[in-house]
This record gives C-alpha cells, structure tokens and sequence, in this order.
C-alpha cells in the first residue's frame, strides 16, 4: 500500500445505513480510520453496518457512533455535526451519500413538480446543508501536516466527498428531476471547493454510473432488460462494484490525494466519453 493512501482520523459518513455509503465504511475502516461516525434516517440498518464495518478495521482504536438524522430537516444535520466535534474534537472526513432516485422515470413535459421538489429538496438542498455544517466545523480546526519520502507537507483542516452521479455531467431519457438535482449537486461540490481551497478544505465528488447494489439487484431481477441495457451501454459489459466505488473515496480523503480539489471523478467505464452504437 502507498503510505500516503493510509487514513488516521476522525469520518462522518451520511446515508451510512445501505448502498454505497454502507460499503464505504468498510473501505475508510480498512484505511485505518480512528472513528466513524453512522448517520442515516434509518437508525437500525446504520447500526448493523456500524457493527459490520467492524470486521474490516485496521485501526487497533477503531470506534463508531450512529446518530439518527434527515438531511431535510437544516437542524438536524447540524446536531449531527456538533455531535461529532464534541464527542471526538474534530472531523476530518465527510461523506454525503444521501439521495434518493427519480421515482417513475418521465420527460421534462410530464414532471411531476411535488416529486421533482422532493428530490430536489434531498440530493441538492439536503446535501448543500450537509455540506455547509461540515465546512463549518471544519474550518474552525487545525490543519494537519503529512511526512512523506519528499519531506512534510499541510493537507488541510478537512475532505468532502460528494456521491455525485455520471447524471451529474449528462442525461439519461425520463430522468430529469434526477439529472437536474444532479448537476445542483455537482454545482456545490464546485463552489465549496473554490470558496473553501484557501481554508484547507478540499471538496470533490465521485460520479458513478450503474452500481451493484441490492436496489440494482432488485431492478435486474425484475426487469432483465436492464442487463441489457448495461451491456449496451458499458464498454466493460457490467455494473460497477460498490467496492470500486468506496475505495475511491478512500484514497481521496488520503493525503495522496492532498491536491486534488474541487475535481469530479467519474467511475464510469468510459460510458460518458462517447454516443454507443453497438
């Protein structure tokens, strides 16, 4: 392992309880974070993953916390945050997994404004609360140093990582409400980044396209076509492994990845650098 992708500190994961931001725990515990902190809606599927994160742990001090929270409700998130600074003096890695998806799929002319508002309401407005109480707290820290083979270097008070979309940067037909909150999503991810680069905090996002998780599997259970489709679409012919995902984000909240701000990864195979025909 490169030393500089080795994490020691202090995480608060939101939307911990399943899909992606459940397997991101497992990778954070295996880069050798101190504490974890589980905050999702569900209080229950948060507490069996902070359980299970467990068994992945290479930090000999490795600690979690669960904290009931809706990224809906602006005081709810910021209890969330203080938790964390005042149980643990401070918070070095911030995950937002929060989303919810499009619903039933439909064009622009047909959008249903009171789901559009809900979705909306989640993945754009929800996370840029999550994100301006963790900048906040962030900000009022003090910056660490990391020694590498060239000598030691200051990476900053704090790492945001967004779960973004490949619907960040394009469209997929009937998904507009998805799409649209989407790109606000990417748009906060772009500003925190800028507004905050000078304080020491790095904002990025990762931008997956088709994801194994149980909800894909459902989908392909109902509805093979899907697999098609995927195979159609994904020059590799598959879905993507939340674990190729998570990892990801592990190594940008490590200090290999210490000048990397404001950046948008997209984890999609190359689905998005070309129209497929075939």
């Amino acid at each position: 392992m490169i030393t500089g992708s080795k994490l020691d500190g202090i995480a608060l994961i939101v939307g911990s309880g399943s899909g992606i931001g459940r397997e991101v725990s497992f990778s954070l515990a295996e880069a050798g974070t101190k504490v974890i902190v589980f905050a999702d809606r569900n209080e229950d599927t948060a507490k069996a993953t902070s359980e299970e994160s467990k068994k992945y742990a290479s930090n000999k001090d490795y600690q979690t916390a669960v904290f009931k929270m809706d990224v809906q409700d602006a005081q709810s998130v910021q209890d969330m945050v203080d938790f964390v600074v005042k149980q643990y003096g401070r918070l070095d890695y911030a995950i937002n997994a929060a989303g919810v998806d499009n619903g039933k799929n439909a064009p622009i002319a047909e959008t249903d404004i009171d789901n559009f508002d809900r979705i909306m309401n989640i993945n754009t407005r929800g996370n840029l609360v999550c994100v301006r109480a963790q900048i906040a707290a962030m900000r009022k820290q003090e910056p660490k140093t990391w020694t590498s083979r060239n000598g030691t270097r200051d990476i900053g008070r704090g790492v945001i990582i967004n779960l973004a979309s490949a619907n960040s940067f394009v469209g997929l037909p009937g998904k507009g409400s998805y799409t649209i909150s989407k790109h606000g999503f990417m748009g906060i991810t772009k500003m925190a980044a800028l507004d905050h680069a000078a304080e020491g905090i790095r904002v990025n996002a990762v931008c997956p396209t088709w994801v194994r998780t149980p909800l894909l599997d459902i989908e392909l259970q109902k509805n093979p076509e899907v697999q098609g489709m995927i195979s159609a679409i994904v020059p590799i012919k598959r879905a993507a492994e939340c674990e190729e995902v998570s990892d990801t984000i592990a190594f940008l909240c490590s200090p290999a990845a210490s000048y990397i701000n404001g950046a948008s990864l997209l984890i999609d195979a190359a689905v998005t650098t070309t129209v497929r025909l075939f």
